[in-house]
């Protein structure tokens, strides 16, 4: 059975941080690049047209999407299929409902979901340090994120290093398979 992890949780909450703690942890892990239409920041996606994402939407080839920040972000099944081929993808979300939508897709998946947090002073502080220009709406987003009941893993990232947090979910990961 193929694996993934899913790190969710709000801006600021570390997924960044843990994904590559995670890809220190072992070479199997890889980062999910979803796909991203519009401004801000580019590193961790593959930059795409509207077009593009209109012809997976007539293809029934979208697993999620959101719009925030201006820009639409899509989990995108052709390349979440990939991704699993090649190792145990992360892919970082923020709804609720885009958790439901991966584990609900149609392939022997086994996904370890990660709810990671971490108090709003601390997200805060992250933003500025990383430069975010867009405070006020970053801070709506970590207001607006809501508390996951289904994670089979949940850290304060305030509390546990990356390192420690990487290697626990690494533990939970090869449980399952």
């Amino acid at each position: 059975m193929q694996r993934g992890v899913i790190l969710y949780g709000p801006p600021a909450a570390g997924k960044d941080t843990i994904d590559a703690a995670l890809r220190q942890v072992s070479p199997e892990y890889i980062h999910f690049e979803r796909l991203k239409v519009g401004p801000g920041r580019t590193a961790g996606y593959r930059l795409v047209d509207a077009g593009a994402v209109q012809t997976l939407r007539e293809r029934g080839g979208i697993v999620w999407e959101n719009r925030r920040y201006g820009a639409t972000y899509v989990v995108d099944e052709p390349g979440l299929l990939d991704a699993l081929t090649r190792g145990v993808p992360i892919i970082h979300l923020g709804q609720p409902a885009a958790v439901d939508a991966l584990l609900a897709i149609e392939a022997p998946v086994s996904w370890t979901v990660v709810a990671l947090t971490c108090p709003e002073p601390i997200a805060l502080e992250r933003l500025r340090a990383r430069g975010s220009h867009d405070l006020d709406e970053r801070l709506d987003a970590w207001r607006e994120t809501s508390n996951l009941p289904t994670a089979d893993v949940r850290i304060d990232t305030s509390e546990t290093a990356p390192d420690e947090a990487a290697r626990r979910i690494d533990r939970v990961v090869r449980q399952v398979s």
